[in-house]
């Protein structure tokens, strides 16, 4: 079973069986039974990740498109999922990877691009998702006509009630706006790849170099860990990650102020230079 970003939980949803079923004809039923066969080759948190995506089309569904799909069905059977121990919210991630992880990422990237330059620049991406903070599908909607100076305007940012439209400015560090600047301006977007494409990437990287549990959205724990170190404060933190709620960053307020470790990291100057398969500089 597929899972991971949303564009792939959705694409799984759409060739399962619950697919084929008409709109008007899915109850709270179907879709617990739906979640019962999820359960066989998921866990319960990555089943409540399925339903969380359902639920954004559950309730747009028959206002924005008409289509007969009823939100009273779907909060119904997430009532019965939840009783049952079907769906479960996931804990908290802290996974952070280290600077040796990272560098290992860094230099396999750079090998791949210097064979084909045609391929993604890794590289640059994870650096900036680290440095800005930004999700994944974030990354791939950024588009020039949005940046505006130091900041830049990120669409359909996730938000418990408000996640389609939720357009929000957020500051860019110094580090993630020069990685901005060194992109190509070819297309509308800044990065112009897709999630699954990005995902891939950085899922074989990880198996092919043998470091675990690391997940692309980890690079965001990471990067709001760091501006906690150099001493930024909550509302700093926010402008940054775009959280309209501070009580979601109180989890990292336990992180003491000590320094920037990446202030002297060697690919810093490498990842904001417009070179293919950049090499690190050396601190």
């Amino acid at each position: 079973m597929v899972h991971g970003t949303k564009a792939q939980v959705l694409k799984t949803l759409k060739s399962s069986d619950l697919g084929d079923i008409k709109c008007s004809e899915i109850t709270s039923r179907t879709l617990v039974s739906f979640a019962q066969e999820l359960n066989k080759s998921i866990e319960p948190q990555t089943c409540g990740n399925y339903f969380s995506h359902l639920s954004n089309i559950f309730t747009v569904a028959r206002p924005a498109w008409g289509y007969p799909l009823s939100r009273q069905e779907f909060d119904d059977a997430v009532t019965v999922l939840k009783k049952l121990g079907l769906i479960r919210k996931g804990g908290e991630r802290n996974r952070r990877p280290t600077l040796e992880e990272l560098d290992r990422l860094m230099e396999h990237f750079g090998r791949i691009r210097e064979n084909r330059p045609s391929s993604i620049p890794m590289q640059k991406i994870v650096a900036f998702a680290l440095f800005s903070t930004r999700r994944q599908e974030e990354i791939t909607l950024l588009r020039w006509d949005d940046l505006d100076d130091d900041r830049v305007l990120v669409r359909d940012m996730k938000h418990p009630g408000d996640k389609i439209g939720n357009n929000v400015y957020c500051e860019l560090p110094p580090e993630a706006l020069a990685i901005v600047k060194s992109m190509p301006r070819v297309k509308p977007e800044i990065f112009p790849y897709s999630t699954d494409a990005i995902s891939a990437a950085f899922t074989r990287a990880c198996k092919i170099l043998g470091i675990e549990d690391l997940r692309f959205h980890d690079l965001r724990h990471e990067g709001i860990s760091r501006l906690f170190e150099m001493g930024r404060t909550i509302p700093q933190v926010a402008a940054v990650s775009g959280h309209r709620s501070w009580t979601s960053l109180k989890r990292y307020t336990h992180i003491r102020q000590s320094r920037d470790k990446y202030d002297n990291w060697k690919w810093n100057a490498a990842v904001a230079a417009g070179s293919v398969g950049v090499r690190p500089t050396e601190a």
